[in-house]
């Protein structure tokens, strides 16, 4: 019995020898592979958010109430103040407090097998108007953004085929096609072409927000006029203008669905729709979240822009092609 318990240990030795260390590196790289997996999947859709980011075009005035001598219309985080209370935004982007409007965008990917929807919304701590007085709706808090539709594709690097947008401009939804989209208008007017601008080598949608109201729409049905900024995507990097008139400033994309974030707190009084605002004249004026955002007389209901862009997309857009209603991502119904 020794002998054969011997025999057996030799056999399980040289076995164990003739395992190359590429098989044992292979193995410990299997078990690793969730992660590894995981994390190639983040970095793909932050790099296909990036690809589909737009370069953004802010239109400044400089003069009327709430304007701070432009500081009014430029982009920053919701909480630039270093705080989630949306309540004391009117008054903390005022010079005076020190907070730098670090420019952001936020934005959330929901994915079928066949699209990605792609959402991309700026945030301003005012609403404001030329003059102030009861009847003219200036008010803390605004946020404004678009729904990007993107074909899966091995175009652009994998990233797909851009098919066109569906824009926020306060009350009303605003639908864009570039040239050559296969979209073609259904239940909604298309409201005209977008244009593209090329950024590191690619071409990016150009998208434009109005002064003190900020409604968004494909450049050029808004444009700058005079001063305004002009404003470039990174993952990483986020600016503030130097002046009202600076045409380089990179905003960092941010992710709707961070730990901590934007859609963790949206149950909180004090938090963007959420709160009441004290500088409004119509006494209630806030941001809406995406998730609550609504064109007055369209078909889709309030949110489903963000929860369900592909029942808003059917209904705007026909010629739709190959395309699924069965959501494979879409963390705002918990499909993740």
């Amino acid at each position: 019995m020794k002998e054969n318990y011997l025999l057996l240990l030799i056999a399980l030795f040289f076995l164990c020898n003739s395992c190359s260390t590429s098989d044992l590196d292979d193995e410990s790289s299997a078990k690793s592979n969730p992660l590894l997996a995981a994390k190639q999947t983040a970095a793909f859709y932050d790099n296909l958010v990036l690809r589909w980011a737009p370069v953004h075009h802010q239109d400044v005035d400089n003069s009327g109430c709430g304007a701070m001598n432009g500081r009014g219309d430029y982009i920053t985080a919701i909480n630039f103040d270093n705080d989630w209370n949306s309540r004391n935004n009117w008054d903390n982007i005022e010079p005076s407090k020190n907070y730098n409007p670090l420019a952001h965008c936020y934005y959330s990917v929901v994915e079928t097998s066949t699209h990605y929807f792609i959402l991309y919304a700026f945030f301003h701590p005012r609403d404001w108007a030329n003059v102030c007085f009861f009847g003219i709706d200036y008010h803390e808090n605004d946020l404004e953004g678009q729904l990007s539709i993107i074909k899966k594709a091995t175009t652009n690097n994998g990233y797909g085929e851009f098919l066109g947008m569906v824009t926020v401009a306060h009350t009303d939804f605003y639908s864009f096609t570039p040239t050559g989209s296969s979209l073609q208008a259904n239940n909604e007017d298309i409201d005209g072409t977008v244009s593209y601008e090329n950024y590191n080598n690619e071409q990016h949608p150009v998208t434009a927000q109005e002064s003190k109201g900020h409604g968004l729409k494909a450049w050029p049905a808004y444009k700058i006029i005079g001063d305004g900024i002009k404003y470039y995507p990174s993952l990483t990097t986020a600016e503030a203008p130097l002046n009202n008139n600076d045409r380089n400033v990179t905003y960092k994309l941010v992710n709707i669905f961070e730990p901590n974030g934007f859609w963790a707190k949206r149950y909180e009084a004090s938090f963007l729709n959420n709160a009441k605002s004290f500088h409004s004249t119509k006494g209630s004026g806030n941001a809406n979240t995406p998730w609550n955002w609504d064109d007055k007389n369209d078909n889709p209901s309030a949110g489903e822009l963000a929860t369900d862009p592909v029942k808003l997309v059917k209904d705007y857009f026909k010629n739709l092609g190959n395309f699924s209603s069965t959501y494979t991502k879409n963390q705002y119904k918990g499909i993740n």
